[in-house]
């Protein structure tokens, strides 16, 4: 029964089926919630500095397809080689936003999760004037930045650009990353932060003081995001 279940969610039509679906109700979401951007002109500011790095907070991705409201605005996001990383991955690409299949982890398991293909082509996309977007957190540890993305931005002289997505109606999951999925007919907000430019000769402690930076600008944007929403409580735990 265990195989059974397990060949089901790794057949292609049930991953691209919900795959689908997701991608549609994230849609439904955009559509019916009321969004406000903090600034006002965060589009104006943001664009003659791309391509850039996109960062956002893990458990807090679902409406970040939705940065991305120009066919100019291309981009393409790094998505888990794990099997949940497909469904992630056929949403991605029905809402118009390229893939890019690997770890962020610069850990012990770094090359066996497709981490340095990953960290490789994510340089290349951004030479080719793609944004690319990605997960800040180190893997299972929910706010706290890694040097993954600070070792991107070295490597390819672009900004991070920090930014926080939330809705005033949501379901939060008791996980690792209190993973929120955000609900239709409400209100949200996009909260754009300081960007963080990483030097190409950037030494270990610079590299460590900027990871630290990001970290604090994500957590500002959050805490920014769900005040805008009227939910200035949930910031701690989202």
């Amino acid at each position: 029964m265990k195989r059974l279940i397990r060949n089901t969610l790794r057949s292609r039509w049930l991953q691209r089926a919900v795959g689908l679906l997701a991608a549609e109700y994230l849609r439904l979401v955009w559509l019916t919630n009321k969004f406000s951007y903090d600034p006002p002109d965060v589009y104006e500011l943001v664009e003659p500095r791309m391509p850039s790095i996109f960062a956002f907070w893990h458990g807090q991705h679902f409406m970040t397809p939705f940065i991305k409201t120009k066919d100019s605005h291309r981009a393409k996001v790094l998505i888990s080689l794990h099997r949940d990383g497909e469904f992630n991955a056929i949403a991605a690409a029905r809402l118009g936003i390229g893939t890019i299949r690997g770890s962020g982890d610069h850990g012990a398991a770094f090359h066996r999760k497709g981490g340095v293909g990953a960290f490789k082509e994510m340089v290349r996309a951004l030479q080719e004037n793609y944004n690319v977007a990605l997960t800040a957190d180190v893997p299972k540890r929910s706010r706290v930045a890694g040097l993954g993305i600070i070792m991107l931005a070295r490597e390819s002289g672009r900004p991070i650009m920090p930014f926080a997505m939330a809705t005033s109606r949501f379901i939060r999951l008791n996980n690792w990353d209190h993973t929120t999925i955000n609900l239709p007919f409400g209100r949200g907000a996009l909260v754009g932060i300081e960007e963080v430019f990483v030097p190409p000769d950037a030494d270990a402690a610079t590299m460590e003081r900027l990871r630290q930076q990001l970290e604090a600008n994500l957590n500002e944007a959050t805490r920014r995001a769900y005040a805008r929403v009227g939910r200035p409580e949930e910031a701690l735990h989202g």
